[in-house]
């Protein structure tokens, strides 16, 4: 736990702007850890191991049960010439009159993962309209589009928030990625800089992959095959899929020898968007350079114990000294998991439950809201 830095003197009227600003949004920040202090996250004994805790959660009875989505609207957004994703979208019959929370899937995932379906229905059930959006290729859409999609491909994201903006005339939306999608949406946010849209009210990022290289090494390591192994599979999968769509745009030859996620990215995807190797894309892709830069009320939850995505990134001082960042952390939870011993009037899906709450509290917040000289953290350790 670290405290809070001091904020600087201002030097112009821009200056104390921003720090007014950022002190409403560290109030806010306060108000959410307060309110997360009372519910800490306690991995039942059966879960308390980190693969346990991430199998468990995606084999967890009823989590594939198909939820009730009839009433849900497909949609297809163009996010570049030639190229369209599908979203499905869940709105109250006064939709403006609703904040929206827009949702991205992780690595292979798609509007169907559990996590999704389960965040849309608790969102839902809490006044949110819900926007889930389908990765470009993904849930079944390689059609829409001749290219891949690679983790660091934010402008896919801009396209559909401005749309929802401008179209819809949305004016309440919150943003939030799970894993890769966590990546995405922190990525957005630093790019948009000191001008964010006004209308992103908040951030979310559950497990994001923050740092792909640091990402790509620990998944490498021989007690996570498994992950690797599913992960590449899919991958593949798509790739033949692509190939049979758009013949003259993939050569397969060399498919059959890639044994890692790695070595995917450097055949396929770093070429495939003018990257010069997989490493540049990894670095060039990852949301940590990006973080510092954030300018709205950004919330990340990860779990120390994640198998495949490390925490260890998560410590870079440019996060601990970004006020508009909260960082949750756990000891336990696993990867996109956070099945949680105590329930108290929720489910079990602590991680889930906590995200709606941010984003019901900052769309209730008030801007006339100060920053509590006394506060304690920006950064809070949960269920130690």
């Amino acid at each position: 736990m670290s405290a809070l830095v001091e904020l600087p003197q201002p030097q112009n009227e821009n200056e104390r702007q921003d720090l007014v600003n950022a002190a409403r949004v560290r109030a806010l920040l306060e108000m959410v850890t307060d309110e997360f202090d009372k519910k800490p996250f306690v991995p039942p004994p059966i879960f308390a191991q980190r693969d346990a805790q991430t199998i468990g959660a995606f084999l967890w009875p009823g989590r594939f049960r198909r939820r009730d989505d009839s009433g849900d609207e497909a949609r297809l957004f163009a996010v570049e010439p030639g190229t369209r994703v599908l979203a499905h979208c869940r709105w109250h019959a006064q939709r403006t009159d609703h904040a929206t929370l827009v949702a991205w899937h992780g690595l292979e995932g798609s509007t169907n993962s559990a996590y999704m379906l389960s965040i849309a229905e608790k969102a839902y059930g809490a006044g949110f309209n819900v926007v889930r959006v389908n990765v470009r290729n993904c849930g079944a859409t390689e059609h829409l589009t001749p290219t891949l999609y690679h983790a660091g491909q934010t402008d896919d994201l801009r396209a559909v928030i401005a749309e929802l903006i401008e179209q819809d005339r949305l004016s309440r939306l919150f943003v939030v990625g799970f894993s890769l999608g966590g990546n995405l949406v922190l990525k957005m946010a630093g790019e948009y800089g000191d001008d964010p849209p006004a209308e992103i009210k908040g951030v979310v990022a559950v497990s994001p992959s923050i740092d792909l290289r640091a990402s790509c090494d620990l998944t490498n390591q021989p007690r996570n095959w498994l992950y690797q192994y599913e992960f590449l599979r899919h991958l593949k999968r798509r790739l033949k899929l692509k190939q049979r769509l758009f013949p003259d745009l993939y050569d397969l030859a060399g498919l059959e020898r890639v044994r890692t996620i790695e070595q995917f990215d450097d055949c396929y995807v770093a070429p495939a968007f003018g990257f010069e190797n997989v490493s540049d894309y990894y670095a060039r892709a990852s949301s940590l350079p990006f973080i510092g830069q954030i300018r709205i009320p950004t919330l990340i939850i990860h779990a120390e114990d994640d198998p495949f995505i490390p925490f260890e990134p998560l410590r870079d001082p440019s996060i601990a000294a970004n006020p508009y960042v909260l960082l949750v952390t756990t000891e336990r939870g696993g990867h996109v998991a956070f099945v949680s011993a105590n329930t108290d009037h929720e489910d079990r899906f602590w991680a889930e439950n906590r995200v709606v709450e941010f984003c019901r509290m900052a769309a209730e917040s008030r801007p006339e809201a100060t920053f509590r000289s006394s506060s304690t953290a920006d950064q809070r350790d949960c269920g130690r």
